[in-house]
């Protein structure tokens, strides 16, 4: 009876090794190759996402420096901006000043009219000089035609001998600072009189009859 029962075992265990074929060994270090294999391809996408925010980051970094570079530059180069704008008060009041002494009836012809306007070109064409050297010019305006960019019209004056647009009155200067404009120059601009117009139209009537 032992023996029987002993033998029962034994074909049970050989049963049960029989079972471990190599083909389901194979397929559980198949399994595991897979698992790894994911296991390190998330690795690689991690390292090509972490290399994809360094780029980003260190491109974010360059443009910051660009930009403050560039805000360096133009405080080196308008840091006087504001302060010239102002400055330019000066030259209008001079300028103002002058115009009501000339048209003081009582000072006209007078010794000493003269040597106050002597005195009063001095001054402005040493605050002209002192914007020179620092780069602050005066737009020349007068028999130019007028640009949008530097000039803006405030007045048509009829004039038959200029061109229309052409700048022929300076009512206030402008400035410029480098290539940035501090103000524009108010102008009056050349028209072609009411006359001439009617004439030019005479004309066309009499060729169109022709």
């Amino acid at each position: 009876m032992e023996k029987e029962e002993n033998n029962f075992k034994n074909l049970k265990e050989d049963n049960s090794k029989q079972s471990e074929t190599p083909e389901n060994q194979g397929t559980d270090s198949d399994n595991l190759n897979q698992n790894k294999e994911k296991k390190e391809f998330s690795t690689e996408e991690k390292i090509v996402e972490l290399e994809d925010k360094l780029a980003r980051t260190f491109a974010e970094m360059e443009n910051q420096r660009r930009r403050f570079e560039k805000e360096k530059e133009d405080a080196f180069e308008y840091g006087g901006y504001s302060f010239a704008k102002e400055a330019l008060s000066l030259i209008d009041n001079l300028e103002r000043s002058k115009a009501v002494l000339e048209n003081d009836e009582s000072l006209k012809d007078t010794d000493a009219l003269k040597k106050m306007l002597e005195h009063f070109d001095i001054i402005s064409k040493d605050l002209i000089s002192i914007f020179n050297k620092n780069d602050i010019k005066p737009i020349d305006s007068l028999n130019k035609k007028l640009d949008p960019n530097f000039h803006q019209a405030m007045m048509e004056i009829e004039d038959d001998s200029k061109e229309p647009g052409t700048i022929i009155k300076e009512i206030q200067k402008g400035f410029v600072i480098k290539d940035r404009l501090l103000r524009p120059s108010l102008v009056g601009v050349a028209k072609k009189s009411n006359k001439k117009v009617e004439k030019n139209e005479e004309n066309k009537e009499k060729i169109e009859i022709k």
